[in-house]
């Protein structure tokens, strides 16, 4: 079994391995170019991994100014491109020149390598949550959310905040059997307060029919956020 699109969270994916057994296989990659691999036996090791560069390829992870920055660190992903026929976007060259430092691109992902070039994902750069001044990757929020058992899928927004410029939104689909509350709000607003830092915790827990989603089942969280565009 192969598992790609967006990082799985770990609790799912664990459950996933012991239910089906070691043949969940991940990957990230994009059809501009190539990416990492990982096995079951070795994700096990490195839980929340979506493994190494595969054979010949070239990943680095770079700060805003273009910098590799050492493991454990924080920065943008960028892929190596292929050698002939690269990507462009369609009638945006602009968008084309901005994926690229030199032989990379990006497809806007964040991420850091761990000591044995391991590559973890933390989120997207156009899913970025600025509270304070402070970085929150909202997958890591939504992560901990479906460890509770009312939380069938869930899409962590940055909405306007008038003394901290954005705060977390966490739009939420129940699980059958649960009744949207305020009481049920406050439960998961706690249960995100007993696995994150403060800041990283929803201030305000809402509860929706459906979620906005791609063709393959992705959420689409910026039609989340615009939901929230002009209100907290």
């Amino acid at each position: 079994m192969l598992h790609g699109a967006a990082p799985c969270p770990v609790h799912v994916k664990k459950a996933l391995i012991g239910w089906l057994g070691p043949v969940v296989y991940e990957y990230y990659a994009a059809t501009e170019g190539g990416g990492t691999f990982i096995g079951p036996e070795e994700w096990l090791r490195r839980p929340g991994s979506v493994g190494r560069p595969v054979d010949g390829e070239s990943l680095l992870v770079l700060d805003d100014d273009g910098r590799e920055v050492p493991p454990g660190s924080v920065g943008t992903v960028y892929i190596q491109a292929p050698g002939s026929g690269r990507f462009e976007y369609f009638k945006a060259p602009e968008k084309t020149t901005g994926a690229y430092r030199g032989d990379h691109f990006t497809l806007g992902d964040h991420g850091y390598f761990d000591e044995d070039g391991y590559l973890f994902l933390t989120g997207r750069s156009a899913e970025l949550i600025i509270s304070g001044g402070v970085n929150i990757y909202p997958a890591e929020v939504d992560a901990v959310l479906l460890m509770h058992p009312a939380v069938a899928d869930v899409a962590s927004v940055g909405v306007p905040d008038e003394e901290w410029s954005e705060s977390v939104k966490s739009v939420v689909l129940l699980q059958a059997g649960f009744t949207a509350s305020e009481a049920l709000a406050e439960e998961l607003r706690a249960h995100c307060r007993a696995h994150l830092s403060s800041y990283k915790c929803p201030r305000s827990v809402d509860f929706t029919g459906d979620l906005p989603r791609m063709p393959s089942g992705k959420i689409q969280r910026h039609l989340v956020r615009a939901r929230y565009a002009s209100r907290g």
